[in-house]
C-alpha cells in the first residue's frame, strides 16, 4: 500500500490525498509536525535529507517527493494529466506557476497567520506575501473568465494543484469574493467524482 508522510493542514499534501481519492487508491497516512521546532521522523529523514513533506513512499518502497512531482507521476496515463504533448505542457505550465508564483505566497502568509501561534517574527513580510498572493489571484481570476478549468478543457492536476491553498486563502487574510470566477471554480473542484475535504 502507498504511504503518506504527510500533515493534515498542508496544502501541498492535500493535493496528493485528494488525487489518489480521485484514482480510488488505497493509502496508509503518516502524520508529521511541521511546526516551528518540531523535528522530523527518522524513518522520514532516513528516505528524504530534507525531511520535507509530503513524501510518498511507492509500493515497492521508492520515496517520491515534492507535492506537484508526485502529481506528475500519479497521473500519467489518466485522464487528470493529458497525453497531447501541447495540453500535458499547458497542464504542467499551471503546477509550476503554482509553486513559484500562488504557494509561495498564499500558503506562506496562511501558515503564519493562521497555523503559527506567533507569526511576530515573520511581521515584515506578511504585506509582501498579501499583495504577491492577490497579483497570483488575479491571475487565476482572468484566466476563469473564459476557461472552466487550467490548462485543459477538463478537470486535471493543474486544477488539484491549485485548488489545495486556493480554497483556504481566507485563512491567510485573502478575500476570495474579489475573485467570482474562482469561487465558481473552486464549487466545479468540489463536485468532482472523488472528491475529499482538506484534513
Amino acid at each position: 500500500m502507498l504511504k503518506l508522510f504527510e500533515n493534515p493542514a498542508s496544502g501541498n499534501c492535500y493535493k496528493v490525498r485528494l488525487l489518489l481519492h480521485h484514482l480510488g487508491r488505497p493509502l496508509e497516512r503518516v502524520f508529521v509536525d511541521v511546526t516551528p521546532g518540531s523535528t522530523r521522523p527518522a524513518d522520514l529523514l532516513a528516505l528524504s535529507p530534507t525531511g520535507r513533506v509530503p513524501l510518498l513512499l511507492l509500493d515497492d518502497g521508492t520515496p517520491l517527493t515534492e507535492s506537484n512531482a508526485i502529481l506528475n507521476y500519479l497521473a500519467s496515463g489518466t485522464a487528470y494529466l493529458p497525453d497531447e504533448a501541447l495540453e500535458r505542457s499547458r497542464v504542467l505550465a499551471w503546477t509550476y506557476f503554482e509553486q513559484n508564483l500562488h504557494e509561495p505566497h498564499i500558503a506562506t502568509r496562511r501558515y503564519w497567520v493562521s497555523l503559527v501561534e506567533d507569526s511576530s517574527p515573520r511581521a515584515n513580510q506578511l504585506d509582501f506575501w498579501l499583495e504577491n498572493g492577490k497579483r497570483a489571484l488575479a491571475t487565476m481570476q482572468k484566466e476563469l473568465e473564459t476557461n472552466a478549468f487550467f490548462g485543459s478543457d477538463h478537470y486535471t492536476i493543474a486544477d488539484i494543484a491549485l485548488f489545495a491553498y486556493t480554497h483556504v486563502a481566507d485563512e491567510g487574510g485573502f478575500d476570495l469574493g474579489d475573485y467570482p470566477a474562482i469561487g465558481e471554480w473552486m464549487n466545479r473542484v468540489r463536485e468532482q467524482p472523488g472528491f475529499v475535504p482538506m484534513g
